[in-house]
């Protein structure tokens, strides 16, 4: 489908989502959004749903300014993935002792490594900048520099909620690694740090929601953001680029004979702000629950934890901001689905994948999503499909 245009206060919403299927509490965001006096465009992706301040699944344009809310707690928070050399034929029948090599190489919840990883262990890593970038975790919020031994034993580890490791196989039945995960608790307390700062600024003072603060280009304020934002971001991206080796490492191990070999790993923020030129205005676009999709880019674009997921390419789509959508989305929330749903249900929508199936990730059931199909098939002028995944091991937080 293409966008369906809704009237907003200072700009359109271009939607491409049925406006009649979005909750009406999100639909109540993107009209905030619409007034800020520093908007220049808005789009929503076919998984929009409701969030902290802006909408999960929305591409907001500014000029000057950015919203802390409107990139999230979870900053850089993105996916990554790989094909592999081994096919269906070369995996066992029992897969609980890969998904057990994965959960004991790559900590999950509030798990971190005993021990920071040292990069040059990991077969082929890139380690350059390792150190420059350490190194600029000292000009960071004072309030979290205390906190930079965990931030360091945390690297390379998954976190919870949705975010995954997964073993996926495509359609032609080749081997894909695959996971989800973002900038860990330093990255959540440098946004709501800065979250704070933005509430207490006086132009802020009469917006509609408190929570669409926003810094202003030119100001302290503003500079000591975009630090400690890029900073969380690159660390988001050296997250999954170290859980990534652990991940290959593991499946060197475990098909030792099959020498396995990788293609070059696919990576994509989908919480994050980034300096782009639309209609010869620079803007800051922040993408919360959105991937860059720009002509010939590669992004992924995850389902449940029992459905599939898509690597995609871009069709650089400008009314979109160049965007498409992070995943399936919710529709439901986290304490819906633990109320509606069951261990049985779980066991029931997981069925032929390698993954927990207790309560703990009953808020994660695949019906608590929306149809992944459905989703793709709304953005077809954004994406074209280049491979469908199908896990068949699962590794949740």
């Amino acid at each position: 489908m293409s966008y369906v245009e809704v009237p907003g206060a200072k700009v359109p919403i271009r939607m491409w989502a049925d406006p009649a299927t979005v909750e009406e509490g999100a639909m109540r965001q993107l009209h905030n959004v619409a007034t800020l006096p520093w908007i220049k465009g808005l789009a929503v992706m076919p998984d929009v749903h409701y969030g902290k301040g802006a909408t999960v699944g929305s591409v907001i344009a500014m000029q000057g300014a950015v919203c802390p809310a409107a990139v999230g707690v979870d900053i850089g928070c993105g996916m990554s993935a790989v094909k592999t050399s081994l096919t269906a034929n070369d995996l066992p029948g029992d897969l609980s002792r890969l998904r057990s090599k994965i959960e004991q190489a790559i900590p999950v919840g509030r798990g971190m490594h005993a021990d920071p990883v040292d990069p040059g262990r990991l077969h082929g890593f890139a380690t350059a900048g390792w150190e420059d970038f350490w190194g600029r975790f000292e000009g960071v919020a004072d309030a979290v520099k205390f906190r930079r031994d965990r931030a360091v034993k945390q690297m390379g580890t998954l976190g919870s909620g949705n975010h995954f490791v997964e073993f996926c196989l495509d359609e032609a039945n080749s081997v894909w690694l695959m996971l989800h995960s973002g900038s860990r608790n330093i990255g959540k307390e440098l946004a709501d740090h800065h979250i704070g700062q933005a509430q207490k600024l006086p132009h802020n003072q009469g917006l509609v929601d408190r929570d669409l603060a926003v810094f202003i280009a030119d100001t302290p304020q503003m500079a000591a953001y975009r630090n400690d934002l890029f900073w969380a971001q690159e660390y988001a991206k050296h997250n999954r680029a170290i859980m990534m080796g652990l991940f290959q490492d593991v499946v060197r191990k475990e098909f030792k004979k099959a020498r396995v070999t990788f293609e070059p790993v696919i990576s994509a923020h989908h919480n994050y702000v980034s300096e782009e030129r639309y209609d010869g205005m620079d803007l800051l676009i922040t993408r919360k629950g959105a991937i860059r999709a720009g002509s010939g880019e590669f992004g992924i674009i995850p389902g449940s934890m029992g459905t599939g997921s898509y690597i995609v390419k871009g069709l650089g789509n400008v009314a979109s901001f160049n965007s498409a959508s992070h995943g399936a989305g919710r529709r439901m929330s986290r304490g819906a689905a633990k109320k509606r749903f069951s261990t049985k249900d779980l066991e029931d929508q997981t069925r032929g994948v390698e993954c927990r199936k207790d309560s703990g990730v009953v808020d994660e059931i695949p019906a608590a999503y929306k149809p992944i199909e459905q989703v793709i098939d709304q953005q077809r002028d954004l994406v074209e499909v280049v491979a469908k995944l199908k896990q068949v091991v699962c590794v949740k937080g």
